[in-house]
């Protein structure tokens, strides 16, 4: 069975604030039945834990942006997940995006750096003799995973990017690159920045081999001025990696024989 790994910030019903989470609960479902095999790599935020239980740990990592973390994989609500146990990026009450009061967490560049940066080295190392064949980034808080796995070496795993919302680009200050541990020399604008900060979705859009929207016509008002965002030349630059749907087996199938062997 051929193999993806989804990386979300949130995923029905474990988490949600967004059409984000629906897609990523309902892709795994869809996919199984065209013969894929789909793994959602999520946060181990306080209530997505008290719903998954524990788990088994996999991999663990001595400093991921700033403390230890591990991996456990678990299966909840009919989900084949593997959850970022990280309790300083994601051990806090609130949201996965604000604290109590509605306030964006001031580290989220880096909370979702890490998830993204975590994502890279299960894709390009595999967990349990696991190993995807395509990775399945949502939004920017994936976004930079596909600029990871174009860093590493060998083989990796095709890459797809799904914008779910063009009006969040996952900005953090230029002077965060070597925090957020993003190759300097690609802080340009043919890479990851904008108009001198760093966007985690430009990112994404850069490096993923291929892009996908929700619909034909967001995939349309997303070449355009009035609803790109900044980021719509980039896009029309790349019109042929753009799929205005979600990504169907045809479209993994591409995007896995475009990533084989590729560094």
């Amino acid at each position: 069975m051929r193999s993806v790994l989804s990386v979300a910030s949130e995923c029905v019903p474990l988490s949600k604030t967004g059409g984000l989470a629906d897609v990523a609960g309902a892709l795994p479902g869809a996919l199984a039945n065209e013969g894929w095999e789909m793994r959602t790599l999520l946060p181990g935020y306080p209530a997505l834990l008290k719903k998954t239980g524990k788990g088994k740990a996999v991999c663990a990592f001595d400093d991921v942006y700033g403390g230890p973390a591990e991996v456990r994989q678990v299966q909840a609500e009919g989900l084949s997940l593997f959850v970022l146990h990280a309790p300083h990026l994601f051990d806090r009450p609130g949201g996965p995006y604000l604290n109590a009061t509605g306030v964006d967490w001031p580290d989220n560049p880096k909370r979702f750096a890490a998830l993204s940066w975590v994502a890279a080295r299960l894709a390009s190392y595999g967990a349990c003799k696991w190993r995807p064949e395509v990775v399945h980034g949502h939004d920017w808080q994936a976004g930079f995973a596909p600029l990871f796995l174009n860093q590493m070496d060998g083989k990796r795993p095709g890459t797809v990017l799904t914008i779910h919302n063009m009006a969040f680009l996952g900005m953090a200050p230029g002077a965060d690159r070597a925090a957020l541990r993003l190759p300097a020399e690609h802080f340009n604008q043919d890479g990851y920045e904008f108009w001198g900060q760093i966007s985690a979705l430009k990112a994404g859009l850069t490096n993923a081999d291929k892009i996908t929207t929700v619909s034909p016509s967001y995939a349309r008002e997303l070449l355009t001025p009035d609803f790109g965002a900044g980021l719509d030349g980039l896009l029309r630059n790349r019109s042929e990696d753009l799929v205005g749907n979600r990504p169907n087996h045809r479209k993994l199938q591409d995007t896995r024989r475009k990533g084989q062997g590729q560094s």
